[in-house]
């Protein structure tokens, strides 16, 4: 019996809750996913049963009252799920239709399997019992199966089975946008290619990719194949095997159904549907080869990317970030190295975001970074792809360097709405969030992330570098000179609080002077004076000369970095954004008591005809993600340079002051300030850390979930875990560990790539164990509270743990020198 830590059960059949357990059961494999729905189902209010390809886009126009807008989202391609039967003289199963003596659903994240047992009673009396598996194979991209377990409890007759292949789906899984065309396939070929297999071809109407699907289906009773011509059923963009079964009581019908998924972005390919008949041809006779393959390869990804701990009080927390873990794989996992795809902030989950890929990358790489650092590097090479694309939009925007868009899709223009829809008001309003320039700087800190926990001198020598260095082009230019203030300002942005779109008195959109923004320009500037330094002489000198960079234009860098202005409360607390003070609090009592729940207050305030721009108040962390990305050592040392004193007391009172002021209305806020009060506030620390980790288990949000899996805060968790609590940083070449157990965490295990290092860490309340298991050239270097250590290729260190007083020297983030 498999531990209940690797298995997600869900009992009885719930409508309501369908949507979210598709999201939650979808499976995936870094190249294509498909959502957990029944393999009978249709999409309805109830299932929704989509299947996404990494990167498949497209582009529709639609016309609003009057007004065109263009969308480009991730496209549901053909379904492959249709496999489905009825009982002699009654009708296509359909679980409503019939008496449910046992429905159970289980994902098993070991092996990456969904299973269903579903025993019931229809109107005549007979009992059944129907058993299947699925999976998105996790070795071989293109492949996915499943596999029906039919066996009459009480009667004996005739079964008919039908396996289907639909391209005629359409985006429709998001209610939002059904206002929007939604049509984005277009059939190419249905065929059938033998008495066994099936083959749906499409293309996107827009960008032209063409997705090719076969399906071979198998019936077996008893374990002996079934040996009959199946009827072909025919409509435009579906086809369909029907089969006659005669089955004796307590006999056993296995039906599999094994699927190739083809497209013509592929390496290798001649042309899809080619590619996709030869993988039906001589792919493993029998299901269970291939689950085994598939398990085999979960198996080696758990081995990299598992972690194990033992609470004081056990529950489901294991479970819950195994579950996010095995979201991320299936999202991102090593087919994605060879693709040319970001990682998207919905998963490749559902229609929601339509697939873009925004900051969540900040919170999603450094999981990766230290454990399949070869995927980080894959993805920031979607960014170093668009880098042209990021040059213009900068040129276009009246700006030097490279700006990326807040919202990315296939060629890294920028996909960000100009309208949204107020789904409690109806109102389609205005949409700015593309002023969000901060992700400018997320790419630049993914870079350098990416480089300290790898010492990729090659990535950085030809990619990362260049893109450090025109991104703090872009800042540079961004900065405009107050010659009252002789302070430099970043003007007319958004934060990450997403809240405040402008001041109530302007009608222009943008903030002045967020805090996060400025502080983050000066971080990316200093990092790209830095890595001229770290280039060999040649390489630099051919960037120096391949983006004319000239002396003047690097000393203005260096005066924009100590300038730069940062605007501060009148008792001290940095300031949100200029203006920040000045505004009106907020009645949180009284919004809670009419509306309960109060996360999503723009929409609220909208529908009011009211405006968040009016209030004190944040959706999520803003001027704490400073906090969260920086020990206090490195802050101190940015607000150093630009000359603003460095107040001990700084951090306590600036993180109570937000969280007062905070409506928690992004899954990513529990995340960055349970992070934040991981070392003045431990049991607050953890239970926003418990709310963070069951925020899409439970659908916190009231319905977002169904459309997709949130990859920033599931990774954010898994992260807070393994370098939160651990108090991991990479600096400077050194390993850093400053550990503080929550105090219900009694150990902690988990391993780790660093650099050339393989390290195995072992924490408990009151030790540290660290243990080398390749035979590298050089010795570990790290710090336990600072105090500098080496762990010897093979070898053990044991170091006890001491708590000391929380001080200035004491890092927020990580665990500084």
């Amino acid at each position: 019996m498999k531990p209940e830590h690797w298995l997600f059960t869900y009992e009885g059949f719930e409508p309501a809750r369908e949507g979210l357990r598709e999201a939650l059961c979808t499976l995936g494999n870094g190249y294509f996913a498909t959502r957990g729905a029944a393999p009978e189902s249709e999409a309805d209010e109830t299932h929704y049963p989509g299947t996404y390809l990494a990167g498949g886009y497209n582009r529709l126009k639609t016309d609003l009252a009057g007004r065109v807008v263009e969308n480009e989202d991730l496209v549901n391609m053909p379904n492959w799920l249709p496999l489905t039967f009825r009982l002699e003289g009654g009708d296509w199963f359909n679980v409503r239709a019939v008496t449910l003596q046992e429905y159970r659903q289980v994902l098993d994240l070991e092996w990456g399997l969904l299973l269903r047992t579903v025993r019931f009673e229809d109107k005549q009396g007979r009992r059944t019992r129907v058993e299947q598996r699925r999976f998105v194979h996790m070795r071989d991209k293109h492949l996915a199966g499943q596999e029906l377990v039919l066996v009459p409890e009480n009667w004996s007759g005739r079964v008919h089975v039908r396996s289907a292949l639909d391209g005629g789906v359409v985006n429709g899984g998001v209610p939002r946008y059904r206002q929007l065309n939604c049509k984005h396939l277009r059939p190419l070929v249905t065929e059938e290619v033998d008495a066994e297999t099936l083959l749906v071809e499409v293309e996107t109407v827009q960008s032209r990719l063409e997705v090719a699907v076969a399906a071979r289906t198998r019936l077996y009773v008893d374990g002996q194949p079934v040996r009959t011509r199946p009827e072909l059923a025919r409509q435009e963009c579906h086809l369909a095997h029907e089969s006659a079964v005669e089955l004796r009581e307590g006999q056993r019908l296995a039906v599999e159904k094994v699927v190739a998924l083809y497209s013509s972005r592929d390496h290798a390919v001649s042309e899809p549907a080619l590619a996709a008949r030869h993988a039906m041809a001589v792919a493993p006779e029998r299901f269970e080869e291939l689950v085994t393959t598939h398990s085999r390869a979960w198996k080696h990804l758990w081995r990299r990317c598992d972690l194990d701990l033992e609470l004081t009080e056990p529950d489901d927390t294991l479970r819950a970030l195994r579950l996010h873990i095995f979201h991320l794989l299936q999202t991102v996992s090593p087919h994605t190295i060879d693709q040319d795809v970001g990682v998207p902030a919905r998963g490749w989950h559902g229609e929601a975001y339509r697939g873009h890929i925004f900051w969540d990358e900040l919170f999603i790489f450094p999981f990766l970074n230290l454990r399949l650092p070869d995927l980080t590097r894959a993805l920031l090479r979607y960014r170093f792809r668009r880098l042209r694309r990021a040059r213009e939009a900068a040129k276009e925007e009246g700006f030097r360097g490279a700006m990326f868009p807040w919202q990315s899709g296939s060629d890294g223009r920028e996909e960000g709405q100009r309208v949204h829809l107020n789904p409690r008001s109806g109102r389609w309003i205005p949409d700015v969030t593309w002023l969000q320039r901060h992700i400018n700087a997320a790419v630049a800190y993914n870079v350098w992330q990416y480089y300290e926990a790898t010492a990729d001198s090659e990535f950085l020598y030809y990619y990362g570098a260049e893109l450090l260095l025109e991104l703090a082009r872009f800042w540079a230019s961004m900065a405009t000179w107050n010659p009252t203030l002789r302070r430099y300002e970043i003007l007319r942005v958004m934060g990450p609080d997403e809240y405040h779109t402008g001041y109530p008195d302007r009608s222009e959109p943008g903030l002045d002077n967020n805090a996060y923004t400025n502080l983050m320009a000066v971080w990316v500037l200093c990092k790209a004076l830095e890595v001229l330094r770290l280039l060999p002489g040649e390489r630099r000198d051919e960037l120096l000369e391949t983006l004319e960079l000239r002396p003047e234009e690097l000393a203005h860098w260096e005066d924009v970095s100590r300038k730069m202005r940062l605007v501060f409360h009148a008792d001290g607390v940095l300031s949100q954004f200029e203006g920040y003070e000045a505004l009106r609090e907020f009645d949180w009592v009284a919004y809670r008591e009419r509306y309960g729940d109060i996360q999503r207050l723009d929409r609220i305030l909208e529908a009011e005809g009211d405006s968040p721009n009016r209030y004190k108040l944040s959706k999520q962390a803003d001027v704490l993600m400073l906090f969260y990305l920086f020990s206090a050592e490195e802050l101190r040392e940015l607000l150093e340079r630009l000359g603003y004193p460095f107040d001990p007391e700084l951090i306590p009172r600036t993180v109570e002051y937000y969280l007062q002021r905070t409506s928690h209305g992004s899954t990513l806020s529990g995340v960055v300030h349970s992070w934040v009060l991981a070392r003045t506030d431990r049991p607050r620390s953890w239970k926003l850390f418990s709310e963070a980790l069951r925020s899409d288990i439970s659908d916190v949000q009231g319905g977002t979930t169904p459309e997709g899996i949130h990859m920033g805060a599931m990774s954010g968790a898994v992260d807070l875990v393994q370098r939160g609590y651990t108090g991991i940083e990479v600096r400077g070449g050194v390993l850093y560990f400053n550990p503080n157990l929550p105090e219900g965490m009694k150990r902690l295990r988990l391993s780790l790539r660093y650099r050339k290092h393989l390290v195995d860490v072992d924490i408990t309340q009151d030790t540290l164990v660290l243990s080398s298991r390749w035979r590298t050239p050089e010795p570990l270097e790290f710090a336990l509270r600072g105090e500098r250590h080496q762990l010897l290729p093979c070898e053990t260190r044991e170091f006890p743990i001491e708590r000391p007083p929380i001080t200035e020297e004491s890092p927020v983030h990580g665990a500084g020198p």
